[in-house]
C-alpha cells in the first residue's frame, strides 16, 4: 500500500495507473483513497468527487480455496468449459484464473463490458464460439444476461454461479443456477435452482460426477434387466420353430428369476460407485435419450449370448437323450432336467451380467470385482436361491425341476461368463479406440 495525500499531476496519474495495474497484476483488489475538504455532501455525485487528493492504494487478496484448482481441472477432463464473468479489473480477473487454472495460455480473450457494448448479438455469438479460454471484465447484470444468452443460441447447457443480487437475473435465466449458500445475498438464491452450502467450485465438480453416476446407474440397471429378459424368450421361440412341445422355461421359473433372482442385484447396481473415468468423457448431447443406441446395442448383444447360451444348453440336454421331440412330456425326466438347466443358466449367466454392466469401457477387473460388496452378495443369494429350488423337494415339485450335477453347474458357470469375457473383449477394443494418441501423431 503506498501513502501519503497527494494531488495528482500528469506524471504522478501515470505512475498511479502503473501501481495500479502492477498491484491487479497480482491479482489484488484495489480500492483509490482520496480526501478532500467539504462542508456535507451536496447531492451531486460529481460535484462531491472533484478536486481529490489521492492518499493512497489498498491492495485486497481474497485467495481462492487450495481445492479449487483440482475441481477447475476436474471440469476440463469432463468436457465444460468454464468463462470467468467478473466485475474485477481485466489483470486482476487474469492472474485469479491463472491462479486456479481457469487460464493456461499466454494470451487468453480478454473482453470489457465497455467492448460487449460494441458487440452486437453476432458478433458476441461469434466471440463465445471462437474463444478457447474466455474472461469477461467489468461486466454489469446486463452484460452477464447476453453472454448466457448468447451460449444458449449455441444450444450450449449454460450453468451460472453467483452471490450477489446483481448476479441473480443471469441466475434465474441460466439452464443451472448456482448460489452461495454461506456468503450469498437472499436474492441470488431465491433465483438459483441449486444452492452451495459450503461455497466451493468443489462441490460443484463433485455433483457433476455424482449426477454423471447416478444416470450411468440408471443405464446399467435397464442393461442388466431387458437383456436377461432376451435370454428367457429366445428359448421359447426357438422351442417354437424347431417344433419341440414344450417350453424350454415355465412361468413359474420366469417369475422366480424376474422376482427372486434379479430384483437384489438390480437394486444393488444402483448403488454402483462412479467410474474411474467418469470425468474423462465429454456430456453427453443434450437431447439424447436414456434407451440410446448404445444402450439398446449393448442389450442385444449381452441378451443374445445369454440367449443363444441358455438354447445350447436346453437343446443339448433333450438332444443327447435320443428321444424324438414329439415324444416328450412334462413329466419326463429329462425335460425337467432341460429347464431345471435353463433356469440356472439364466440366474449364473445374470451374475456374470451383472459384473460385465458395472463398468462401460474400464474392465470390470480394474475396478476390482469386490469393489461392490453388496452386487455380489446379491448375486449368490440369486444362485443359492436357484440351487434351493433345485435341490429341495417341495420346491422341485412347485416349479417342475430337478436336481442338477456337479458336471451341470460347471458346464453353466462355464457358458454363463460367456457374456463377461464378451463384454470384456468389447471394452478392451473400446478403450483401445479411444485411447489418447501420442503428441505428433497424425490423425
Amino acid at each position: 500500500m503506498s501513502s501519503g495525500p497527494w494531488a495528482a499531476p500528469p506524471r504522478a496519474s501515470h505512475r498511479t495507473s502503473h501501481v495500479t495495474d502492477r498491484m491487479a497484476a497480482e491479482g489484488l483488489r484495489v480500492l483509490a483513497v482520496a480526501e478532500r475538504e467539504s462542508s456535507g455532501p451536496s447531492g451531486d455525485r460529481d460535484q462531491d468527487e472533484r478536486d481529490l487528493i489521492l492518499l493512497g492504494l489498498a491492495g485486497m487478496m481474497d485467495p481462492p480455496r487450495e481445492e479449487v484448482r483440482t475441481a477447475v481441472e476436474a471440469c476440463r477432463r469432463a468436457g465444460i468449459r468454464i468463462v470467468m464473468v467478473t466485475g474485477d479489473h481485466p489483470l486482476t480477473a487474469e492472474a485469479v484464473a491463472r491462479r486456479v487454472g481457469i487460464v493456461r495460455v499466454d494470451h487468453p480473450t480478454v473482453v470489457t463490458g465497455a467492448e460487449l457494448d460494441a458487440l452486437d448479438d453476432t458478433a458476441l455469438d461469434r466471440l463465445v464460439a471462437d474463444a478457447g479460454e474466455l474472461l469477461l471484465c467489468r461486466v454489469s447484470p446486463e452484460h452477464k444476461m447476453r453472454v448466457v444468452t448468447a451460449f444458449q443460441r449455441r444450444s450450449e447447457v449454460v450453468a451460472v454461479t453467483g452471490d450477489g443480487a446483481n448476479d441473480a437475473p443471469a441466475l434465474k435465466h441460466a439452464d443451472i443456477g448456482v448460489a452461495m449458500g454461506a456468503s450469498g445475498t437472499d436474492v441470488a438464491r431465491e433465483a438459483a435452482e441449486m444452492v452451495l452450502l459450503d461455497d466451493s467450485f468443489k462441490s460443484i465438480a463433485v455433483a457433476v460426477r455424482l449426477g454423471r453416476a447416478v444416470y450411468q446407474n440408471i443405464r446399467k440397471f435397464l442393461v442388466y434387466l431387458f437383456s436377461h429378459n432376451i435370454g428367457e424368450l429366445a428359448p421359447i421361440l426357438a422351442a417354437t420353430f424347431t417344433g419341440f412341445p414344450l417350453v424350454p422355461i415355465t412361468a413359474v421359473q420366469v417369475l422366480a428369476i424376474d422376482l427372486g433372482s434379479d430384483v437384489l442385484p438390480a437394486l444393488a447396481l444402483g448403488a454402483e460407485p462412479a467410474e474411474s473415468d467418469v470425468m474423462d468423457r465429454p456430456p453427453r448431447p443434450r437431447r439424447e435419450r436414456l434407451f440410446s443406441p448404445a444402450v439398446v446395442r449393448r442389450i442385444l448383444f449381452l441378451g443374445g449370448i445369454q440367449a443363444a447360451c441358455v438354447c445350447a444348453v436346453f437343446f443339448w440336454r433333450v438332444g443327447s437323450s435320443g428321444i424324438p421331440f414329439a415324444d416328450f412330456t412334462a413329466e419326463d425326466p429329462v425335460y425337467r432336467e432341460a429347464i431345471t438347466l435353463v433356469q440356472a443358466g439364466i440366474v449364473i449367466s445374470q451374475f456374470f451380467n451383472a459384473l460385465a454392466v458395472r463398468t462401460e469401457r474400464e474392465s470390470v477387473f480394474h475396478a476390482g470385482l469386490l469393489s461392490n460388496p453388496r452386487l455380489i452378495a446379491a448375486g449368490l443369494f440369486g444362485i443359492a436361491l436357484m440351487a434351493a429350488i433345485s435341490y429341495v423337494p417341495p420346491l422341485q415339485s412347485v416349479f417342475h425341476t430337478a436336481p442338477l450335477t456337479i458336471g451341470d453347474w460347471a458346464l453353466l458357470t462355464a457358458v454363463g461368463a460367456l457374456p463377461l469375457a464378451a463384454d470384456e473383449i468389447r471394452k478392451a477394443r473400446l478403450r483401445a479406440r479411444h485411447a489418447p494418441r501420442p503428441e505428433g501423431e497424425a490423425r
